[in-house]
């Protein structure tokens, strides 16, 4: 499969943009274990043109991780146009508007999934932001607003005719947020359309190897897009891909590599960000790497509140004195 530019190979495995979670220094690690293609957090258009550091912070990006897509939402077509446009300027692979978001602060305003509700002016936006700039333009959204208004099939199309370069659907309707479970037979009928020519990445409960496998084989996907199941478990990746090409499973980390993993990517937050942001930041990554060892609320507590990266590198090696041989 070819996306925005470079050749991926056969089985494409995409990261999830995802607020709080997908920074530089968690995508460094995904890519380490094997993320084909990484998306930024996403970026309120709003917040771009008016300067907003959180969101002027957001758009920096660097040349390992390509290729890579600066994601922004927003409800309004001259805000997505103008935030386009800076997205452009940061360099990245491809541009990717968000249409899926279920978050009611973000749906309820039309931004994110709410603009399911308004698909005219979804292809209305999207096809402003495609003449705008010059990189490929990607959407991310959902089947629909709700079970009576699934309508992926034919905004697919209409997304596709305004020059739309991929789409990935999220195989639940906003209506849904995360419960339940997705629904891939639609996904797989947007892949199946013979007027569809553009690639199709599927996204919604990819928790294993087993199930990017039923993705790529069942759906007939182009690539697979990997979300929530990465939070504490970047290595999914690797596993998914060793899977996909030998048909065996690899063994879970040991605690001596997930302590390593933690290590890295706390000495990555902290060059990116600095010392305070680093570690404050990190802390809701922290003890997700180390789940399921037993007694470890006294380790879990330190590792979320202590402020110098120094003493939470010491804090990990001790947590992989103690639990070693798990």
């Amino acid at each position: 499969m070819k996306f925005a530019g470079t050749e991926l190979g056969e089985y494409p495995l995409f990261l999830a943009p995802m607020e709080d979670v997908t920074d530089p220094s968690f995508r460094y690690i995904c890519k380490e274990f094997g993320a084909d293609v990484l998306f930024t957090e996403f970026i309120s258009s709003d917040g771009l043109i008016r300067d907003a550091k959180k969101s002027l912070a957001k758009l920096e990006i660097f040349p390992y991780e390509m290729p890579i897509g600066i994601q922004i939402y927003g409800h309004l077509k001259e805000p997505l146009i103008e935030a386009a446009r800076m997205a452009e300027a940061a360099n990245p692979a491809f541009i990717d508007i968000n249409f899926g978001c279920p978050v009611n602060k973000i749906a309820n305003r039309g931004a994110g999934s709410g603009m399911m509700r308004y698909p005219e002016k979804l292809i209305d936006i999207t096809a402003s932001v495609v003449k705008a700039v010059n990189l490929p333009v990607t959407v991310k959204t959902r089947l629909g607003w709700d079970e009576n208004s699934k309508i992926i099939v034919e905004l697919s199309e209409q997304l596709q005719d305004v020059g739309i370069a991929a789409i990935t659907i999220h195989g639940r309707t906003r209506a849904q947020l995360y419960k339940g479970e997705a629904d891939w037979t639609l996904i797989g009928e947007v892949k199946k359309n013979p007027r569809i020519k553009i690639p199709v990445i599927g996204n919604g409960d990819i928790t294993s190897p087993h199930g990017a496998k039923e993705a790529f084989d069942k759906y007939g996907v182009d690539g697979v897009m990997i979300g929530r199941a990465t939070y504490g478990r970047p290595w999914i990746f690797r596993e998914v891909k060793h899977y996909l090409t030998t048909g065996e499973l690899l063994p879970e980390p040991t605690v001596n590599e997930r302590a390593d993993i933690a290590r890295r990517h706390l000495l990555k937050s902290v060059e990116v960000k600095g010392e305070r942001v680093g570690v404050l930041e990190m802390r809701r990554h922290l003890s997700s790497y180390f789940k399921a060892l037993p007694d470890f609320k006294e380790y879990r507590m330190k590792l979320v509140t202590e402020n110098d990266y120094r003493e939470v590198i010491n804090i990990i090696n001790r947590v992989e004195e103690v639990y070693g041989s798990c």
